[in-house]
């Protein structure tokens, strides 16, 4: 643990499974996470009863490309969500017309908590980011890791101390339950959408393919940018989490 006091220094909500995050300046944390964190996701052509269905970056590295903005997060419906092509153009998610620029057949579907998420949420540290990225020869840039609240810090890898633990921003208190295993996704460029390999190399040789943690909700509320981060107690530990 650390006596020095990190910030929030971003603030990330997915509300399109593995296309881009909305940059929030404040937002809610509720049970589930941030709200309307990863509320939609695409379904691949008869992969609906599969362990995975979903439709990632690894099937479509451009998908990073895609801007979903979340007009309000109360509203239930895919016509709430707005989404901007990597060309410019917007589209409702409920068009019709968006899947086919992803890939075809893919079938839009509303997820539930616990579909793909047992984790609300992911935390990863300013200086875990710079330290590996600087390790593998890349340009840092957390939208690699697609945290949703990147933590400034000073110490490499100091969020591994975090676990089992809980930490506080403002009224909010997250129990850090395990790091996040790592996958291809993170070797995708955010800004070209180009795979660029050696990423995922330098954390799983480095790392065991981990870097930064996952958390649970102990007491939901809003959290800011700017707003400390507080290690706390030890309450115990929890499950497991895919987030791409």
């Amino acid at each position: 643990m650390t006596d020095e006091l990190e910030r929030v220094s971003a603030l990330f909500r997915y509300p399109v499974k593995s296309m881009a995050g909305e940059s929030l300046a404040a937002a809610e944390v509720g049970w589930h996470g941030l709200a309307g964190d990863r509320r939609w996701g695409f379904v691949r052509p008869d992969h609906e009863a599969h362990g995975f269905p979903w439709h990632t970056p690894r099937q479509e590295p451009r998908m990073v490309l895609f801007t979903p903005r979340l007009r309000d997060p109360d509203r239930p419906d895919a016509s709430a969500v707005d989404v901007r092509t990597p060309e410019g153009n917007e589209f409702s998610l409920s068009d019709p017309a968006l899947p086919d620029r992803l890939g075809a057949g893919l079938r839009l579907m509303r997820l539930h908590r616990g579909t793909f998420d047992s984790m609300p949420v992911s935390l990863i540290g300013t200086a875990t980011v710079a330290e590996i990225c600087s390790r593998a020869g890349v340009a840092p840039a957390p939208a690699r890791f697609r945290p949703n609240l990147l933590v400034t810090t000073r110490v490499p890898f100091i969020e591994d101390s975090w676990v089992g633990n809980t930490v506080r921003i403002g009224p909010v208190r997250l129990r850090v339950d395990r790091p996040n295993s790592r996958c291809v996704v993170i070797d995708i460029d955010p800004a070209s959408g180009h795979r660029t390999p050696g990423l995922l190399r330098t954390v799983t040789a480095e790392r065991g393919a981990c870097a930064g943690v996952y958390a649970t909700v102990v007491t939901p509320g809003p959290v800011r940018v700017g707003d400390l981060v507080h290690p706390g107690d030890r309450p115990g530990v929890a499950g497991n989490s895919n987030r791409a």
